[in-house]
């Protein structure tokens, strides 16, 4: 199996699950419920269904994680992670906040991810040890050193109504730290907005790993430190979480979420 993807395997596959996003975008789509307040549509499904069968026609046997169909068995040295639809909450509502996320791990190292925002029609790009781009233009985290002066993102967990580590308390202390704290809900594009210096930081206390693979690659490739919240560089390992920014904001969240 010499056969490995490049960043353009990626990226064509990321654009054509887009435009299977944009192509259903406020049409009369089926949505249910795997949760209270946690939505899947039937275009989730369809954008994911894509996405695998591109990947097992041309990488066959490598091991994939997605968001709607779980684990696909295979090769653990080449392991694919695949949100089809980020934020699915804002697509079944029509609100043009969404985007597709594909990250593939070589031999557990993050190696390549792409975010495909369709609306705006933003591909943010990565590659390990190679930078990371937005259609084409290198990616930059912002240089704020202060709380203060810094604007942040988040999101909240779709156990959030039960939860007892439930983010509010967090958001409320922070809010009246800084210039603001905004809520998109896509972590992935908060990501790649970090990444892009249009946030100062994001965090985020409950993941699953498709949601950030690709995007946090992304950022740190822009010179962003990506841990979990308590510290740990491996935001991958369960239980997931994620805290991103420049060095010094970084710092400075870290010390507040503690």
């Amino acid at each position: 199996m010499n056969n490995l993807p490049v960043l353009a395997d990626l990226e064509r596959i990321a654009r054509q699950a887009g435009q299977i996003l944009r192509d259903h975008y406020e049409k009369d789509i089926h949505v249910s419920y795997k949760g209270e307040i946690d939505l899947v549509t039937e275009v989730d499904h369809k954008s994911e269904a894509y996405v695998i069968g591109e990947i097992q026609r041309l990488f066959p046997g490598h091991q994939i994680f997605a968001e709607e169909s779980g684990e696909t068995e295979g090769n653990s040295g080449h392991v694919w992670y695949i949100d089809p639809l980020d934020g699915t909450v804002n697509y079944a509502h029509g609100v043009p906040m969404f985007c597709v996320a594909i990250a593939y791990c070589a031999n557990g190292e993050l190696a390549l991810g792409a975010v495909y925002d369709p609306m705006r029609d933003e591909m943010f790009l990565g590659e390990q040890g190679k930078g990371s781009w937005v259609n084409g233009r290198p990616l930059r985290v912002s240089t704020a050193q202060e709380l203060a002066k810094s604007l942040l993102v988040t999101g909240f967990p779709y156990d959030t109504w039960h939860a007892k580590r439930n983010n509010f308390d967090y958001f409320v202390k922070l809010a009246k730290m800084t210039q603001g704290v905004r809520r998109l809900g896509s972590a992935a594009l908060d990501l790649c907005y970090v990444a892009a210096g249009r946030f100062d930081g994001f965090w985020e206390l409950s993941m699953k790993p498709w949601d950030i693979a690709a995007a946090g690659l992304i950022a740190r490739e822009a010179g962003a430190v990506v841990t979990s919240v308590d510290g740990d560089p491996d935001f991958l390992k369960p239980p997931q979480s994620i805290l991103a920014g420049n060095a010094e904001i970084h710092k400075k969240l870290l010390e507040q979420l503690q």
